[in-house]
């Protein structure tokens, strides 16, 4: 039976690893998180399908993934009756400069087309190499594997103020010439971890096939021995370096053995030197720890001719992978919740997104100048990032098409609109505005006498409006009413001069005539 597709995204993580990192089955499966089952499923479709690393030009998602279902899976299952390889024989091979399992195994299936796939024939060999020693010794390639860790011993930090605190050191490891990097930090936390990579892979001036780390929390966030679940960040990391991460194995420090030798050295011939040293910041320790450093590279192996220096730049540094032109900007993964407003919080800062989407919980990808959101893998907006605490961050598309007409009107917008109508309507709408706290408070009014305007025609309105304005009536209610009642159609009454001393609360004949004729329209 078929397995369940995959995203094409792990897809053409799978052929990259394979084809350009030349990772087994097992290694690409614990990078990717997936089953070993799976990773060869789509390996052997790959294959089927006449698809490489990098893909054809062009292939797009859709087309890649019919291509991929259409083949079966036709490489043949082992079984009995396959020849079995003269073990001692390759073993002492194995032990010869530039011999790899890879090539052994090219010349294995030259002789024997129907023999073992690849991944067999070395988890073959593996199992009887076990037979000799319990321990057996890793040999690692040029290029192939970096091991990294915290050294277990921190440097105490002493401020100003009389506190202190405590600096933790990165260690890396080549596997193969045993070139160290070694670099100070604050803590060991997502953005120092993230940098400590950056630095090192500055420092060797490429990069490995692959990186070993062990088990914390900003490299793995569910450990596991077989399907390991990766940091979302470090993994990004790694696929913007073209690298990927092989965890350790918990509690299996054989795994990681060159970073925990590594730590070793450094703590006895780096750190001890400067046990007796005070430390007032981090820049401070970098710079004592940085000619020790290139002095413990620069050192002769006690058993072995040659320097680190000497094994990394002859062997390894060639054939490691190059830096991309572009530095790696951490971005960090989370969750938000759309308000019913269409805007998620993002470090108490409000980002707008698509109205349709109120209610959805969302991924958020944040770098130090950009915020993203994420629904199913698709990403539906993106803003520059703000730290103000409180305010809102919004953009028109975002909204309902009301809500963008609403806001579309503004104090000079309504006013220029109603002096097309007359200058009557014109002083109304600017009345209204004026009489009101907050202008928006009077829009609702002023949209509703528009309306008003599109039932009438210019004319009626222009003349209603006039008689609120010499009534001082202004308002969208008592417009409406003088249309209902048609007093825009009658004459307006001059004002009587009044024989009474003249003060606010004395309003005259007229206006209590015009009143009466508003109260018997309502």
């Amino acid at each position: 039976m078929a397995r369940k597709p995959i995203t094409m995204r792990y897809v053409k993580d799978i052929l990259r690893l394979k084809h350009q990192n030349q990772l087994s089955v097992r290694e690409i499966a614990g990078s990717c998180g997936l089953p070993a089952s799976t990773v060869g499923d789509y390996l052997q479709r790959a294959q089927a399908a006449g698809l490489n690393w990098p893909l054809p030009e062009g292939i797009s998602d859709a087309e890649l993934m019919e291509r991929l279902l259409k083949c079966a899976d036709s490489s043949p299952h082992s079984g009995p009756g396959k020849p079995t390889p003269d073990w001692p024989i390759l073993h002492k091979e194995l032990g010869r400069k530039g011999v790899t399992l890879q090539l052994l195994w090219q010349e294995y299936r030259q002789a024997h087309p129907e023999g073992y796939q690849r991944s067999q024939f070395c988890q073959l060999y593996r199992d009887w190499a076990k037979t000799l020693d319990p321990v057996l010794r890793q040999a690692h390639q040029p290029g192939q594997k970096l091991f990294v860790d915290w050294a277990g011993v921190k440097v105490p930090i002493h401020h100003a103020d009389g506190s202190v605190t405590q600096a933790s050191l990165f260690v890396a490891v080549m596997g193969f010439s045993n070139k160290t990097y070694v670099e100070a930090f604050p803590n060991e936390q997502l953005e120092h971890w993230i940098a400590a990579h950056c630095h090192a892979f500055a420092f060797y001036g490429g990069l490995t096939r692959a990186v070993v780390p062990d088990n914390p929390k900003t490299a793995v966030t569910h450990p596991c021995r077989y399907e390991p679940v990766l940091h979302r960040s470090y993994q990004e990391m790694a696929r913007h370096f073209g690298t990927v991460i092989l965890p350790a194995r918990i509690k299996k420090p054989r795994d990681k053995a060159k970073a925990e030798t590594g730590v070793q050295i450094v703590e006895r011939q780096i750190l001890a030197l400067l046990r007796d040293q005070r430390f007032f910041s981090v820049g401070e320790l970098n710079q004592a720890l940085r000619p020790l450093l290139d002095r413990l590279n620069a050192q002769e192996f006690q058993k072995l001719e040659g320097t680190r220096n000497s094994w990394f730049e002859a062997q390894e540094k060639p054939v490691l992978l190059p830096l991309p032109t572009q530095p790696f900007e951490l971005a960090t993964w989370g969750k938000a919740t759309v308000n019913i407003d269409y805007h998620a919080v993002v470090d108490y800062h409000g980002y707008s997104v698509p109205y349709s989407l109120v209610h959805q919980v969302l991924e958020t990808r944040s770098t130090a100048t950009t915020v993203e959101f994420f629904h199913q893998g698709k990403r539906v907006a993106a803003h520059v990032r703000s730290y103000e605490s409180g305010k809102f961050t919004t953009l028109e598309e975002h909204r309902p098409k009301s809500h963008q007409r609403y806001l579309a009107w503004t104090p000079s917008r309504l006013i220029d609109w109603a002096r097309q109508t007359g200058p009557q309507c014109a002083q109304l709408v600017e009345q209204i505005l004026k009489d009101r706290p907050h202008p928006e408070m009077g829009f609702r009014s002023c949209l509703g006498i528009i309306r008003l305007g599109k039932g009438v025609g210019a004319e009626r309105l222009e003349a209603a409006c006039a008689r609120a304005l010499r009534w001082g009536t202004c308002s969208y209610r008592s417009v409406k009413s003088i249309l209902e009642n048609h007093l825009d159609r009658q004459n307006l009454e001059p004002e009587l001069p009044l024989s009474s001393p003249v003060h606010s609360n004395v309003r005259g004949q007229a206006y209590y005539a015009q009143a009466s004729q508003v109260e018997e329209a309502c």
